[in-house]
């Protein structure tokens, strides 16, 4: 019987690249979209699904349950980017980022459990980021929502390991998706104290996206970590770099790391 996955924001980018992977090895995949009319020629269906409306979580998981009778994996993996000085974003847009990254993706896991439960089996796995390790300047929001959602996965896991029911974290680093044109941006401003600075850092960070890895590496570390008797806690996927900066920031003394990033962001 083919495993049942189920993949949030499936319709592009990360999440499209692995539900394509896992098709081609058998797996019966649904993905999910806010507007799933739009991806008529997906290779694996997209039900209606937006990880800020409990209703849409609630009614997308019991489509799945109703057509398969079960959901085997579920790779949370819709999110949205946010970049800009912390002092400038607006406080409705700080809320927007961390329902989208953090409150909505625990409802979808909320939602999925039971089934789980009862079958005695299940793997969550937790897309959030290398960024989620470490506060980057003007990415500072983005930071916390993901390295919450770090902190959530390692709770849940304890408290889950009595239900056989499997979870574990996979922060990728730079990769070539359409997520720099989805973020929301804070405008540079030109009375802003950070123009120059956040404007420099925009490019920076839009030029490591244009440059990133290929989906498909993503793809095919999550097929072998949905093969893996006992999954990790934390998985760390791109450049050896990016990697390396966790490691970094774990053996250094504070202030010499912040003196990388400084230097990195040539601020």
């Amino acid at each position: 019987m083919s495993k049942v996955v189920l993949i949030t924001g499936g319709s592009s980018g990360i999440g499209k690249s692995v539900g394509e992977f896992l098709i081609g090895k058998g797996y019966k995949v649904y993905g999910t979209s806010r507007t799933p009319e739009k991806y008529t020629s997906s290779k694996f269906p997209i039900v209606a699904l937006d990880v800020t409306d409990n209703q849409t979580i609630t009614q997308a998981v019991a489509e799945v349950l109703t057509k398969e009778g079960h959901i085997d994996v579920l790779i949370n993996n819709a999110g949205v980017g946010i970049t800009g000085p912390i002092e400038e974003i607006p406080e409705a847009e700080i809320k927007s980022n961390f329902e989208t990254n953090l409150f909505g993706p625990i409802n979808v896991i909320k939602a999925v459990l039971p089934s789980m439960r009862e079958h005695k089996s299940g793997l969550i796995i937790n897309i959030t980021s290398i960024a989620g390790y470490m506060g980057l300047p003007y990415r500072g929001i983005y930071s916390a929502s993901k390295g919450a959602f770090e902190l959530v996965t390692e709770a849940f896991r304890i408290e889950l390991k009595d239900f056989n029911i499997q979870m574990t974290n996979v922060a990728p680093g730079d990769f070539a998706t359409n997520i720099a044109s989805s973020r929301y941006h804070a405008p540079i401003l030109e009375n802003s104290p950070y123009k120059k600075s956040y404007g420099n850092t925009l490019i920076l960070m839009d030029s490591h996206v244009d440059s990133g890895k290929d989906p498909m590496l993503m793809a095919k570390a999550i097929y072998k970590i949905i093969n893996t008797s006992n999954p990790k806690v934390h998985y760390k996927i791109g450049e050896f770099m990016q990697k390396f900066s966790i490691v970094l920031k774990r053996i250094l003394p504070d202030k010499v790391y912040e003196k990388l990033l400084i230097n990195h962001y040539k601020l």
